[in-house]
């Protein structure tokens, strides 16, 4: 039976590798996953809660069911903080006293003794039970340099290296839960009871035990539980958890209706449409935790580069006790050196560098309404180097819109809408259906009829009106302005209203621009984005006249789904990284073979969650430079923290050779690097669409 858990205190890589190896070892386990950027873990197989905390003992970990929520323990109040503060205590009375007499005096080693007793317990009997298997992670070699320091006679040193180790795990521990707080928000955004109306009855219910088809009851200033569509009521509902739109949506009836969604004004009564597990919601933070477990190529490396490292280290630290040690006889020192280098060198501020950067940004994303499926996407999105467009329904807004009316006469541009309109009333042509939305409102009509291939006419206000082709037009003998010839060959669809013998006016329909098509093309190439293509299956010329208005220069008309294929091919053989942006479907091939597959996704679409590498949720193109510039951040702060992490310990080292290298100096420079990586990681949490 599988089975997901909520895990807390689950600060570092190793561990979170340790505590999988422990689960595994446990009767009755068929198999285990550990998510260790979302903190979650999946088992299939019977396991007691009390046996996996105590797997993961040795390092606090606490494990909850899915279901349960998690007490959020302030930092002042953890265990591990009060320790600390106890521990501090100790060693501060300590140095005072060994100031005061001498570092020997039996009272000042007491204290020292039990600053570390208090402040590193935890980590002594797990590094001694890793020694004991071999095992040379973190808290092995902290305690072997403490045991030495100890031998040695360095109690002072020895306590508040301990002391330091404790402090950088507990802030560890509270930058990473920090970094999770993404998914924990995403959580708790759907409520977990609602109102529900059956046969009749109002009850309250988990969500859990909710079917398709019940009646959803939403007042106004409540959280949508469940994914429906509303029955009854009208509301404007605020979007944001699920598309990152600041602006609520009105909603009335047939609409859907997102779970975690908030309604702002009216009541509801909504139909559900899809179990808890399957709402929009869900799905995304589904989607957010598997992409934040998925390593990213740079990851990859780093976790590589650190199986070779850690024993690299050993062996440099033993070289540095014995050889120098050997050749001057001054072993309290050089082992003292050796020590040091064991702590500066341990690997966890190289290890958590990329993925604490992958989780931070990923969740961002989420909360921006980007979905990102990976940190392999996330990297390779800061890479781009081209940008592929579909034309309709990405630069354009899918659906045809009234762009020109030319009115002739006496008659004005109000009039002949409403004109057009009353005849189309009957069409189901989507010309017409754009004609209707755009005039105020409309004549009664009557005798519809519909003329294949040249368009319709009816009786308003007693007199024929027709509406179709400009060819039609002219075979009554209307004569046709110029104006309506270039309309046409700007690939708009021009229609001419007309009665028996006068030519009332010209409406011209098209695809229309989004408004923001231009400026985000723009922005495009101020980010150094020069090469954006249209690929579109519409007609050259209509899909020029837009890419003229927009901006975009290199324009590929005519293409079935295979040549889009054909042309992303030859796209990435000359630039390399290119990204396809499109509607999730029809460019399915496309953003397969694309090095990004981007899809316009509005909120809920199943196809954008599924088939591309990055969905923009509500259907917003502005979101696109924001999720360049996000990247590209990202990259630039998993190098900075791979520098920090790796120059921090080699400036530490070099203090070797005159022989300046402590043990508080080492641990500085080890807590330093972490601490420095993950406050680093976290300024991906201020990046803003």
């Amino acid at each position: 039976m599988v089975k997901i858990y909520r895990l807390e205190n689950l600060s570092c890589t190793s561990c979170a590798a340790k505590f999988e190896k422990n689960i595994r070892g446990l009767p009755n386990i068929k198999s285990v996953d550990l998510n260790f950027g979302a903190s979650k873990l999946t088992i299939d197989g019977e396991v007691s809660i009390k046996a996996l905390e105590k797997a993961g003992a040795f390092d606090h970990i606490r494990v909850y069911s899915e279901k349960q929520k998690i007490k959020v323990v302030p930092f002042y109040q953890r265990r591990q903080t009060i320790e600390t503060t106890f521990s501090l205590l100790l060693l501060l009375v300590g140095i005072i006293i060994s100031f005061q007499t001498s570092e020997t005096d039996s009272w000042a080693i007491a204290l020292f003794v039990g600053s570390m007793a208090i402040g590193g317990y935890h980590m002594f009997w797990t590094g001694l039970k890793n020694l004991g298997a071999f095992q040379f992670d973190m808290k092995t070699l902290m305690t072997i340099a403490i045991i030495g320091a100890v031998i040695i006679g360095e109690w002072r040193e020895g306590a508040v290296v301990v002391f330091l180790f404790a402090i950088s795990e507990a802030l560890e521990s509270f930058s990473m839960n920090k970094a999770r707080q993404s998914i924990r928000s995403l959580m708790d955004l759907a409520p977990a009871r609602a109102i529900i109306q059956r046969a009749g009855e109002l009850m309250e219910l988990d969500t859990e035990d909710i079917h398709i088809g019940d009646i959803l009851i939403v007042k106004p200033g409540q959280k949508i539980a469940m994914d429906g569509t509303v029955l009854r009521g009208q509301s404007a509902v605020n979007q944001a958890a699920i598309t990152g739109e600041s602006l609520p949506a009105v909603k009335s009836v047939g609409d859907e209706v997102f779970a975690g969604t908030l309604n702002e004004e009216g009541a509801l009564e909504v139909t559900v449409t899809k179990r808890v597990e399957d709402t929009t919601i869900a799905k995304i933070i589904h989607l957010v935790e598997e992409a934040q477990a998925e390593k990213a190529p740079t990851q990859k490396f780093v976790d590589q580069f650190a199986k070779y490292y850690t024993p690299a280290i050993i062996v440099i630290a033993f070289l540095v006790a014995l050889v120098p040690g050997f050749v001057t006889g001054n072993w309290e020192l050089w082992v003292y050196q050796g020590l040091a280098v064991l702590v500066v060198g341990c690997p966890c501020a190289l290890v958590v560098s990329t993925p604490v950067a992958i989780v931070t940004a990923i969740g961002n994303a989420a909360r921006q309404g980007v979905l990102i499926k990976g940190g392999i996407y996330l990297e390779e999105t800061g890479q781009i180097k081209a940008i592929a467009f579909d034309k309709t329904g990405t630069l354009t807004k899918g659906y045809p819109e009234v762009t020109d009316v030319l009115a002739q006469g006496a008659i004005t541009e109000e009039e002949l809408l409403k004109l057009a309109a009353s005849v189309e009333t009957m069409s189901q042509h989507p010309l017409a259906r754009a004609i209707i939305k755009k005039a105020a409102y409309t004549y009664p009509s009557e005798n519809f009829n519909s003329v294949t291939g040249k368009g319709a006419y009816a009786t308003v206000n007693e007199e024929i009106i027709y509406v179709g082709s400009l060819a039609w037009a002219e075979n009554k003998g209307l004569r046709i302005p110029e104006k309506a010839r270039k309309l046409q060959e700007s690939g708009k669809s021009v229609t001419a209203v007309f009665s028996e013998t006068i030519l009332l006016g010209i409406i011209a329909v098209a695809d229309a621009i989004r408004t923001e098509s231009p400026s985000i093309i723009n922005q495009l190439k101020k980010m150094g984005i020069s090469q954006t293509i249209m690929l579109t299956g519409d007609h050259p010329s209509t899909a020029t006249a837009i890419a003229e208005e927009i901006g975009i220069t290199d324009v590929r008309a005519g293409l079935m789904p295979q040549d889009k294929l054909t042309a992303i091919k030859e796209l990435k053989k000359q630039y390399g990284h290119v990204a396809m942006i499109g509607d999730g479907i029809n460019d399915a091939p496309a953003l397969a073979a694309s090095s990004i597959g981007i899809a316009m996704g509005g909120a809920g679409t199943d196809a954008a969650l599924e088939t591309a590498d990055i969905a923009l949720m509500a259907d917003d193109l502005e979101k696109l430079p924001y999720t360049i510039r996000l990247s590209r951040k990202t990259l630039r702060i998993i190098k900075e923290n791979i520098i920090f992490a790796l120059g921090l310990k080699i400036l530490a080292l070099l203090l070797i050779i005159p022989g300046w290298l402590t043990l508080w100096i080492a641990i500085f420079a080890d807590m330093g690097a972490t601490l420095l990586v993950i406050l680093n990681a976290l300024r991906l949490m201020k990046v803003q669409k």
